[in-house]
């Protein structure tokens, strides 16, 4: 999600770095502070609501510290419908509760507001009921079973189509099981979930791609390697594939200690996890045929298949497995 956080006090912009650290991992955050109080990670603005009605369009998200009713003025004049409003969240400058105001289920303010709280150590107040909300979250399931959603516009029409009791087609390429009773594999559904790397596919009138995060790199990286090199070559292996789709990434012990190679890994998102030579030496004697370094680290880490050979320079190398995938729909957060 694309999220914009507001602040108008001292109190409010030191709230607000600590709201970005907290999503950042997951979202895309732009911090927003009035002119008096500011840092230099962070916009200036004068006037909020002009600076909200620039930013609309493009927000999947606000989240205000402020008072409620300035909040409401600023985004007011810019609401249309259920469908297209962007969650709307107010934090008072006190980080003591964190409150949904617009599109709690249908945009996801509920569930953000949920993950901040526990993050900063506040309280979420939900006034949304669980009836309102419909038995299956599409948020939490995602969530829970590591897939990516890519179509906002499309999540929020479906979460709608749920509340009004509507039956959503399923398609999935990957096995799955304890699937809810609002979702449905036969009859024809306007709207529905397709649940396939490609997320180009659209079988259904109203098309919610959701696509695994299910890729593991093994990298070979010597001492010397820079940050460039590093960005480059994982930049350069992974080609078409998102990298939002990288579940993490593996080194042999030693070489984790490359100081380039744990920034720009921090700086991608994506986690960096060791190997000790013991536990690669001991996966490299379970495979049927001798492979790289990179490709045992891989294939150790993801348990699935290789899909793209060892590639790059002397200083770094990587290659790019595939792990397997179980959809649960039990499991939801």
């Amino acid at each position: 999600m694309n999220i914009a956080v507001f602040s108008v006090t001292e109190n409010g912009r030191q709230l607000s770095l600590r709201v970005a650290e907290a999503l950042s991992a997951e979202h895309r955050v732009s911090r927003y502070c009035f002119h008096k109080h500011t840092d230099d990670n962070s916009a200036v603005f004068w006037n909020m609501g002009s600076m909200v009605g620039r930013l609309f369009e493009r927000s999947d998200a606000f989240i205000f510290v402020c008072a409620c009713g300035i909040a409401v003025r600023a985004a007011a004049p810019y609401l249309g419908s259920k469908p297209d409003d962007p969650a709307i969240i107010v934090m008072d400058d006190c980080g003591r509760f964190v409150i949904p105001v617009l599109s709690g289920h249908i945009g996801g303010a509920n569930n953000l507001a949920e993950t901040i709280a526990e993050a900063l150590g506040s309280t979420a107040v939900i006034t949304t009921s669980d009836d309102e909300a419909g038995g299956f979250s599409l948020e939490r399931f995602a969530a829970a079973n590591d897939l990516i959603i890519y179509n906002e516009r499309a999540a929020k029409e479906l979460t709608s189509a749920v509340r009004g009791d509507d039956k959503i087609g399923f398609f999935s390429s990957y096995r799955h099981g304890g699937m809810p009773e609002e979702l449905t594999e036969f009859g024809v559904c306007r709207t529905g979930i397709c649940i396939d790397k490609d997320a180009s596919q659209k079988p259904f009138g109203i098309t919610v791609n959701l696509v695994p995060k299910n890729i593991v790199l093994g990298i070979r990286c010597k001492s010397g390697a820079s940050h460039e090199l590093i960005k480059e070559t994982v930049s350069d292996i992974i080609g078409n594939i998102d990298i939002r789709r990288v579940r993490e990434a593996a080194v042999l012990s030693g070489q984790d200690e490359n100081k380039a190679l744990k920034e720009c890994f921090s700086e991608l998102g994506i986690p960096l996890k060791t190997v000790t030579a013991q536990e690669l030496e001991g996966a490299a004697q379970q495979l049927s045929e001798p492979h790289s370094q990179c490709e045992s680290i891989a294939l150790m880490c993801s348990g699935g298949k290789l899909i793209i050979s060892e590639t790059g320079s002397e200083d770094i190398s990587a290659a790019v497995c595939e792990a397997p995938v179980y959809i649960d729909f039990e499991r939801q957060g």
